[in-house]
């Protein structure tokens, strides 16, 4: 695959000039998007904020709506499909080498991407499939396919729609599958003895068993997938943001002059790692990566939301890319920033996680310990989630019967055993390549809808506040303290 795989990537991530810097034109492509999405709403990432936490609370979820799952557990199956390893690992790679600076345009990045996700959330639940059986299909296969549709070209639609959902099939065996078990068994292997580790031989044994988790989970359908994100969502989010709390206030000392080391290296003009415009190149491409808005994979979580108003759930992934990129990838950068630096930890030669690891242990020896149990629930909640991203696509291509279905699990699953015994390079570099290649249909996509879901976002919006839908929560303490029938 090596020479297949060279000559995408060759295309997919080639580098343009920018101020003298070398920058993936990939990166471009989804910073311009987020930028304008941001201008375009009218700063929706700011004033749609609180009425985004109401919709995840259920202030506004009705039960008898079209759909599967709640919102909360929408944005929950979602945000388990994006924050894996490289918010622990990426980031320490993105300070190395970008310098502290690249943690302020992480942040940025991370509040830009929030408008990117509301459009195509949104989009993927207005134009979603709904099946005989009472489940439902979306995804950008499925808008693209109904905007060409609309202006009397079905067969191009068509054509676009399966290229999306084949690149992301294959994109999906390769990120979120064999990608997530290979460094689920890594960690695992470290935290059990290293090369003393039993299991560090045996690496079939392990994908034998994450496939096995992972097939238990997903053979229930998007339900069972959301109902153990719900869970594993807000847990491993606890547990990483308590630890890296506790580590950043052990070098609160530290915070003042980490602050200041941030935000000067993010507007200084020449360093040792690119000055300003290096920064922003790495810190961008992090949180990017990280949160994957504008490439169209949560909307398929997203459109198996109950609701009548496609506006409310893109109003709910706003949500996804500040968990992500700007709570969990900042308190990353935090990390090491306070400690890594003052302990000199920066002239180890560490990289990726292993600095993040030493940043944890620098204050407690056994810190690793939980970092590392982190990961692996990282790495278990991405792979259930892109495995109903690839199941989505595969139904698409396919068709929607459970023999297909059932194909595509069974699979999904074997991949992510042989993930933890084979050598990943080629495979992974092509199904990088593949999933941000299918960005490019997926932001056309957006700006072309642009208005009509500027409109409905703005709808909505008014509709809240004059009071015209139903506030399930507020009604319900309502008839509880008996002031209502």
């Amino acid at each position: 695959m090596t020479p297949i795989t060279a000559s995408i990537s060759a295309v997919v991530f080639y580098k343009l000039s920018l101020f003298g810097y070398q920058v993936p034109w990939i990166v471009l492509w989804l910073a311009v998007a987020a930028t304008f999405f941001t201008f375009y709403m009218g700063f929706i990432n700011i004033r749609g904020f609180g009425l985004a936490l109401r919709l995840v609370r259920g202030d506004y979820h009705d039960v008898s709506a079209p759909g599967e799952i709640s919102h909360f557990k929408a944005v929950a199956t979602a945000v388990s499909g994006t924050v894996g390893v490289g918010n622990i690992g990426g980031v320490a790679v993105a300070i190395v080498v970008g310098g502290p600076g690249a943690a302020f345009w992480l942040i940025v990045a991370g509040f830009l991407s929030m408008s990117t996700k509301l459009v195509e959330c949104t989009l993927g639940v207005k134009y979603r499939k709904h099946n005989p059986d009472g489940s439902v299909s979306g995804g950008p296969m499925y808008y693209l396919e109904a905007y060409l549709s609309r202006r009397g070209f079905p067969l191009l639609g068509k054509g676009l729609g399966k290229f999306y959902a084949l690149a992301l099939v294959v994109g999906c065996l390769g990120i979120g599958n064999m990608f997530q078990s290979n460094q689920a068994y890594v960690q695992f292997v470290t935290i059990t003895g290293g090369e003393a580790s039993f299991f560090a031989e045996r690496g079939w044994l392990f994908g034998l068993g994450i496939a096995t988790l992972v097939g238990v989970v997903i053979l229930g359908g998007i339900r069972s997938i959301a109902a153990v994100a719900g869970k594993i969502v807000p847990l491993m989010a606890v547990l990483y943001v308590i630890s890296a709390l506790v580590i950043i206030g052990l070098s609160a000392e530290h915070i003042p002059a980490a602050i200041t080391l941030i935000v000067s290296s993010a507007f200084s003009v020449e360093s040792a790692t690119g000055g300003m415009v290096g920064a922003i190149i790495v810190g961008f491409q992090r949180a990017l990566f990280s949160n994957e808005a504008g490439l169209g994979s949560a909307p398929i979580a997203h459109s198996a939301v109950q609701t009548d108003n496609p506006a409310s759930e893109g109003l709910v992934s706003l949500l996804e890319p500040f968990i992500d990129t700007v709570v969990i990838c900042t308190l990353s950068s935090l990390v090491i920033v306070v400690t890594a630096y003052p302990a000199g930890l920066m002239d180890q030669g560490l990289e990726g996680i292993a600095l993040t690891s030493a940043a944890f242990e620098h204050h407690f020896s056994w810190a690793p310990y939980p970092l590392a149990i982190a990961a692996l629930l990282f790495a278990f909640s991405t792979a259930i989630a892109w495995s109903y991203y690839g199941l989505k696509a595969w139904t698409y291509l396919f068709s929607e019967h459970p023999v297909s279905e059932n194909v595509f699990k069974v699979v999904f699953c074997a991949f992510l055993a042989i993930g933890c015994m084979i050598q990943l390079q080629a495979v992974l570099d092509f199904a990088d390549a593949m999933v941000f290649l299918i960005s490019v249909p997926n932001i056309l996509g957006l700006y072309f809808f642009a208005p009509e879901i500027k409109r409905d976002i703005n709808d909505f919006i008014a509709r809240v506040r004059a009071g015209e839908v139903h506030n399930y929560r507020t009604e319900d303490v309502a008839y509880v303290a008996g002031t209502t029938d």
